[in-house]
């Protein structure tokens, strides 16, 4: 794994807490900690350990260092270690909470998914891949009462957010929400990865819900961006082989690693799915994958996200859901300045869920009514949306 460079807030001297993700960057800052022009802080005299998180750090090769290190207020995170070693640890004064054996899942993971990742073993069929076997864990789990197993998923879902934060630092992150139904080979589909590439030719970090559908044209368009038209036009055909993730999530899947495979080196987007709707898989052409248990976290997290904006295309009650989700916030503006927020589609919006008049109304006389926009044609958003 390649070295992790210190995120903005991070400091190797011990005087803030820091959070220790890769081996290599264990390495670093230990190194560091032995320095002896840095300034410490009064309570980490010797090799000491103060203010450290360690975060699903493989440490089994470090049982010396470990054994070396005063650990007092150090925290270690679902990292694996001899066991002379944690309880060298535990007895200097960290607190260690061990890998928990048997899940599917790394509760205590420093870093977002990959579709590689999630997808492991597919060619064994999607029911053996690390996705399938959680949102199975999930369906067991959800509903039994096990304060353990909720508490799981808590750490998890934080892990993660904490993970998407410090990936999208300093990024402009534009949203692209959409339903499911949105068939590979249509139009529609077509169009919504045009847009994904505008946005992220524009230099926009593109940000969806990580699924299929609309949310999968978008991050395929993104991916799409550095390769010529032709590229977007054969992709969009041999995705149309398999046109939805029913009857198989495995073909589905399938043809969209057969496109990254034959386009590599795609550009990077985001997709911030959930286990919630575990009928929905992930799609592979996000680059990073916040997966969620809990649904509403992941919904208000992905639009507070969103601050250069958000285009909402045509969809049903998980769209109408977050338009509200975006207004609420934009209306009252407890995130400060109303973020853009644009509808496509009039009919839809106008006639058949007519979300567009109450929008419209909620926003009347207040900051937010200049951010808000409705627009016929998918093509017509990038400008809109640099217009707001």
């Amino acid at each position: 794994m390649n070295p992790t460079p210190a995120r903005p807030g991070h400091r190797v001297d011990g005087l803030r807490d820091r959070e220790i993700e890769t081996l290599d960057e264990f390495d670093e800052v230990l190194s560091a900690l032995d320095t002896p022009s840095l300034p410490r802080p009064p309570e980490a005299a010797g090799t000491g350990a103060t203010h450290l998180r360690v975060q699903a750090v493989d440490l089994t090769d470090r049982t010396d260092v470990l054994l070396g290190l005063d650990g007092a207020g150090a925290v270690f995170l679902g990292c694996p270690m001899a066991p002379e070693a944690a309880a060298h640890l535990r007895a200097s004064g960290a607190l260690v909470f061990p890998p928990v054996p048997g899940l599917p899942f790394d509760p205590y993971r420093g870093f977002v998914y990959t579709p590689d990742e999630l997808f492991a073993s597919l060619d064994q069929g999607y029911e053996a891949t690390p996705d399938a076997l959680t949102y199975g864990w999930f369906q067991r789990t959800k509903t039994n009462g096990d304060i353990f197993a909720s508490m799981l998923r808590s750490i998890h879902d934080d892990a993660v957010s904490d993970a998407l934060d410090e990936l999208l630092v300093g990024k402009r992150v534009v949203g692209v929400m959409g339903g499911h139904a949105m068939a590979r080979g249509t139009e529609e589909y077509a169009g919504a990865a045009r847009l994904g590439r505008e946005l992220a030719r524009a230099g926009l970090t593109v940000a969806t819900g990580g699924g299929p559908g609309a949310m999968e044209a978008a991050n395929l368009g993104a991916y799409a961006a550095p390769f010529d038209d032709g590229m977007l036009t054969e992709a969009l055909r041999i995705l149309a082989k398999a046109p939805s993730f029913r009857p198989s999530v495995a073909d589905w899947a399938r043809a969209a690693f057969e496109v990254r495979e034959r386009w590599p080196d795609g550009g990077v987007s985001v997709g911030v799915p959930t286990w919630f709707y575990g009928h929905e898989p992930p799609n592979a052409f996000a680059a990073h994958i916040a997966k969620y248990f809990a649904n509403a976290l992941r919904e208000d997290g992905l639009l507070a996200r969103s601050t250069a904006g958000v285009v909402f295309l045509p969809g049903a009650a998980g769209t109408v859901q977050e338009i509200f989700d975006n207004a609420t916030p934009n209306h009252y503006e407890s995130r400060g300045e109303p973020t853009p927020m644009v509808l496509v589609n009039r009919r839809h919006w106008t006639e058949e869920l007519p979300a567009w008049p109450l929008l419209q109304a909620l926003a009347r006389g207040r900051s937010m009514e200049a951010r808000i926009a409705l627009v016929d044609r998918i093509e017509q958003a990038p400008d809109v949306l640099k217009h707001l």
